[in-house]
């Protein structure tokens, strides 16, 4: 079992704007955003050695969640596959993957493709989901998302793997003598668990090979960290477990406008000091998010990080 990355060092990526669009996050600018803009920000990261580039997965929102949720949510699949063809170095991130709305089968053959396409890029990063309506028009007991997704994860393991005719038998799912090709580039692919309550952190700690917080503050990372410690040890869990965290927003420099007062802004140094934090709390690898008001904003924020700031999240 492989990490993603070097064990000891703090690795950055980010989400993607314009792929989701969440009043909760997206600035106003992303709303008139075009493929040209997806386009200059994914290679702009991946100049600045970002990690990974992470996209959302919502199949269909309903009304009743149109307002803070919005309805721009890209396919995963489609968007890092285009991602794959016009970056060259970064990892490919879904974050996250509600495959539990899916076959394994099915998720198997598009992930697969795209790890096949992109040398050996992809993390599958997963989540339980949380929308009631888009679990039931596509006929997925909702109820019983949580063990969907459990037995799912367990049935990609064998589809993903190295085996041309993966075989699995479950309560929900079997299959056997029934091929898939192409495999993927990687011998395993990582799987980063997405969520923070009880039975996301447990999942990440038994099935994952990494866990993506959903926007714990630092204070609360200590001891989810170690309780997911605790769970992958007891349940005799071998192989390396990397964490990560979302950062505050940040700002490379002093803006010239309104940032909100939970943005951390300032010099470069002072920026990696703070972001170090995290290293010492036991994280491996930090989503990064930029305030901005266009895309050449962003893009040079982007690039200032890269160049400034991340020299220093390791000294």
């Amino acid at each position: 079992m492989a990490r993603v990355f070097t064990e000891g060092r703090l690795a950055y990526g980010m989400q993607l704007p314009v792929q989701s669009q969440s009043t909760l996050y997206a600035e106003p600018w992303e709303a008139a955003a075009t493929a040209a803009d997806l386009t200059e920000v994914a290679r702009a990261a991946d100049r600045a050695g970002f990690g990974y580039l992470a996209t959302c997965d919502h199949v269909a929102i309903p009304r009743r969640l149109a307002g803070p949720m919005g309805t721009v949510w890209y396919d995963p699949v489609a968007t890092l596959a285009y991602l794959a063809g016009i970056t060259e170095h970064v990892r490919l991130l879904s974050h996250v993957a509600i495959v539990g709305l899916r076959h394994p089968l099915a998720t198997a053959k598009q992930y697969a493709t795209l790890d096949h396409l992109s040398g050996g890029r992809l993390i599958l990063g997963v989540g339980a989901g949380h929308v009631r309506e888009e679990f039931e028009v596509l006929g997925v007991d909702f109820g019983r998302r949580g063990a969907v997704l459990d037995e799912t994860l367990d049935a990609l393991r064998a589809a993903l793997g190295p085996e041309e005719y993966p075989e699995f038998e479950g309560e929900r799912f079997s299959f056997k003598d029934l091929g898939q090709l192409p495999r993927p580039a990687q011998a395993r692919i990582p799987v980063w668990v997405g969520g923070s309550s009880p039975a996301a952190v447990r999942r990440a700690a038994v099935r994952g090979d990494g866990w993506l917080p959903q926007g714990d503050p630092r204070d609360e990372l200590p001891a989810q960290i170690a309780r997911i410690r605790q769970l992958r040890e007891a349940a005799g869990v071998d192989g390396p477990l990397e964490i990560g965290a979302i950062t505050e927003a940040l700002y490379v420099g002093e803006p010239a406008w309104d940032t909100g007062r939970r943005t951390l802004t300032g010099k470069a140094e002072a920026l990696a000091e703070s972001l170090r934090a995290y290293r010492a709390l036991g994280v491996d690898q930090i989503q990064v998010r930029f305030r901005s008001r266009d895309r050449a904003e962003l893009t040079d924020q982007i690039t200032a990080f890269g160049a400034e700031v991340a020299p220093h999240l390791n000294d």
